[in-house]
């Protein structure tokens, strides 16, 4: 069923399909249907879901169901006196009432705004009082002790909360409440009224550096954004995507709902990431998408695994790897493989590398991509080795998501993040800031009282923050955030992603962070991949304890850390002076959102890490 569009400038009418597991979870009458016995791959009608069938404790809304939900939650919405253009706060889990919701507002001509569910309280108070919602839509019993308290702050117009599960509503109204009611049929006529420059959602930035932004995407953003990838990337028709970043990351905007609504997908939705492997294995899905430390997992536990199989069994597969990434080279050189290396590639690809990746779901990837950091070319090629090419991209939320990227169709360099898309132009300023104007940059940030602030210049170019260069080729190369970067005492710039990729390339090092501001030398806090170390231990013969202490004591025995010195003296080889690392200190916890070091689309909080770990990095600075 395709898209309805009014001249490609706004987004309605008809949605996609909807998988998740476990119980009904809408909130509304009737549980969804199973995912077998529908019509012909071609065909299109309103019990399509677009992707593959399964069952097995899955529930899955076909089309014209989503849409019947989508009504009449947004008439549930209207009757709590959510209008048009008006601003409702949604903090849930990938879970179908927050997919639901989220469309069912946009029908309404209202603007869903998702928080972070790991947002500090004061994150929450500053998105609540910039936006000036009304309504704000929660999971459960944790997020209503998070936003009670700001019914009763003078500066948030916050007066209703939406519980979404029973039994924590606490007072509060119940989700399963929306939409009971029959729907009239003139409400219905007043759906889908959206014009091109309405605000379609309010995304605000992860806060690595300060307190977030509310940057307003419109619909004519998100619909330009979408024609511009379409004509580089090639996907079957409806093609599944498993749904696991949050909605607050423009990433899982574009990917989860928008691109779906826009090329009538199935959406696949995984309430809790660390989970995604085992849908991936489920699903085989066509595309996925992962930010580099996805990969870097990823790439992680597949070595883990090889690394204990016999020796004649690992050589097969590094030969199997080394004509993959020959047949790789040759592709990315604009050049037809010789006959005899595709002959080569086809053998070994079906009798070695589809094997290995069909036993974790990832042997029908036709598109495989990534973006918000810089990717390690080490972990790039490992994929290469497979024959799964990370089509690496860049964008920023207010470009609403891609301005740049790899693609088969138009060319890709491994490392690069591409090229511009058709909606945009991208230059690089003198002191190597990217800078980029087009139909996909944002309106504005939003500001208190409910004017957008424009960001871009008086000739349209946005300063995008991140420093990079333009190849000859039109390809854009990322060195690092402008803020981000590193001056010595010297004078000296240093990129510090640079150098954590290149101290990442030894698979024991699972993560870096590169520390060196007004110092005369670099210095490091490195962590060990909580994957590949316990393998690597096993195959070296090391004896480790088994509990909870297992990293801890990796970390401090003596082959691991020759091991370690080893890998960072291999990345001094390889870095120029002023960004070889002089001393390091290994750490056995692994960071992540929960314990307050990455954001929640896995981006390093470098401040917070400098903060967390004062003492340390001052003690690699003593005589």
């Amino acid at each position: 069923m395709p898209l309805l569009l009014e001249r490609n400038t706004r987004l309605y009418a008809e949605l996609p399909a909807l998988s998740w597991q476990g119980p009904s979870g809408t909130g509304l009458d009737g549980t969804g249907r199973s995912s077998t016995g529908l019509d012909g791959p071609d065909r299109v009608g309103p019990d399509r879901v677009g992707g593959e069938p399964h069952d097995d404790g899955w529930v899955t809304l076909t089309w014209a169901q989503v849409r019947e939900h989508t009504t009449r939650l947004a008439a549930g919405y209207a009757a709590l006196g959510v209008g048009r253009g008006d601003h409702v706060l949604l903090m849930m889990a990938n879970r179908p009432e927050h997919w639901l919701s989220d469309l069912a507002l946009v029908r309404l001509g209202a603007v869903p705004v998702t928080v972070y569910g790991t947002s500090a309280p004061e994150q929450v108070t500053h998105i609540a009082r910039n936006c000036r919602a009304r309504v704000a839509v929660v999971e459960g019993a944790a997020q209503v002790a998070l936003w009670e308290p700001l019914s009763a702050d003078a500066g948030v117009p916050l007066e209703r909360i939406v519980v979404v599960e029973p039994g924590a509503e606490g007072g509060h109204f119940p989700y399963a409440a929306l939409g009971r009611e029959p729907v009239p049929e003139r409400f219905e006529k007043t759906l889908d009224a959206a014009r091109p420059e309405d605000p379609l959602t309010v995304v605000y930035t992860s806060g690595t550096t300060g307190e977030p932004k509310g940057v307003v995407l419109n619909h004519r953003h998100v619909l330009a954004n979408a024609s511009a990838l379409d004509e580089v990337v090639e996907l079957p028709p409806h093609v599944e995507h498993i749904c696991y970043l949050p909605f607050a990351h423009i990433a899982e905007r574009m990917l989860g709902i928008y691109l779906p609504v826009h090329r009538a997908s199935h959406v696949h939705l995984c309430a809790d990431p660390t989970g995604v492997a085992a849908i991936v294995r489920k699903v085989r899905p066509a595309q996925f998408f992962g930010v580099p430390r996805v990969w870097e997992k990823l790439a992680a536990a597949v070595r883990a695994v090889l690394s204990l199989l016999p020796a004649e069994q690992q050589a097969v597969i590094e030969e199997a790897a080394r004509v993959a990434r020959e047949h790789v080279g040759y592709r990315e050189r604009g050049e037809r493989p010789p006959a005899e290396l595709e002959e080569a590639y086809a053998r070994q690809r079906a009798e070695v590398l589809l094997p290995l990746l069909a036993a974790g779901g990832l042997d029908r990837i036709s598109w495989a991509a990534s973006a918000s950091a810089p990717m390690s070319i080490e972990v790039v090629r490992f994929w290469a080795g497979f024959g799964i090419v990370i089509m690496d991209a860049w964008g920023l939320t207010e470009t609403t998501g891609v301005a740049t990227t790899n693609s088969p169709r138009t060319g890709f360099r491994l490392g690069s993040v591409g090229r511009p898309v058709s909606s945009v132009e991208v230059r690089v300023a003198g002191d190597g800031e990217i800078e980029v104007r087009g139909s996909t940059v944002f309106s504005g940030y939003l500001r208190e009282d409910g004017t957008v602030g424009t960001a871009v210049d008086e000739e349209g170019w946005l300063r995008t923050g991140d420093i990079g260069r333009l190849d000859d080729d039109g390809f854009l190369w990322l060195t690092d955030r402008k803020k981000e970067m590193i001056v010595t005492s010297t004078g000296k710039n240093v990129s510090p992603a640079l150098v954590e990729n290149a101290l990442k390339e030894h698979p024991l090092i699972g993560q870096a962070l590169v520390h060196g501001d007004n110092r005369s030398y670099l210095v490091a806090l490195l962590v060990l991949d909580a994957e590949t170390a316990p393998a690597w231990a096993e195959a070296h013969g090391i004896d480790k304890d088994t509990g909870p202490g297992v990293m801890a004591s990796l970390a401090a025995h003596p082959v691991v850390r020759e091991e370690v010195d080893r890998a960072v003296t291999a990345a001094n080889a390889r870095l120029n002076r002023t960004e070889q690392v002089k001393r390091y200190r290994l750490l056995a916890q692994e960071w992540g959102p929960a314990t307050g070091e990455l954001t929640p689309s896995l981006k390093m909080k470098r401040r917070v890490i400098r903060d967390k770990y004062a003492v340390a990095l001052g003690e690699l600075y003593e005589d």
